[in-house]
């Protein structure tokens, strides 16, 4: 689970970036060049994929920690 939060993360959080430049027109050779839609869903999209990634890391530190007590004991 933790690693589809991560892969997951990073694909919306890459997404969103790419869409929100082609929507601001600073990224070219796209249909979605200079359409505001994009400069409005590409943020949104970045920022659900940055709650993941940071979800899915923040899981993973967790059971890192876990594993370490059970090791201790």
């Amino acid at each position: 689970m933790k690693w589809l939060l991560i892969v997951g993360g990073v694909i919306l959080l890459g997404a969103g970036v790419v869409w929100t430049l082609q929507g601001l027109a600073i990224l070219p050779g796209s249909v979605m060049s200079g359409v505001t839609f994009w400069a409005i869903v590409g943020p949104i999209v970045a920022v659900v994929g940055l709650v993941l990634l940071v979800l899915g890391l923040r899981r993973r530190r967790r059971a890192e920690r876990r594993d370490e007590r059970r090791e201790a004991r």
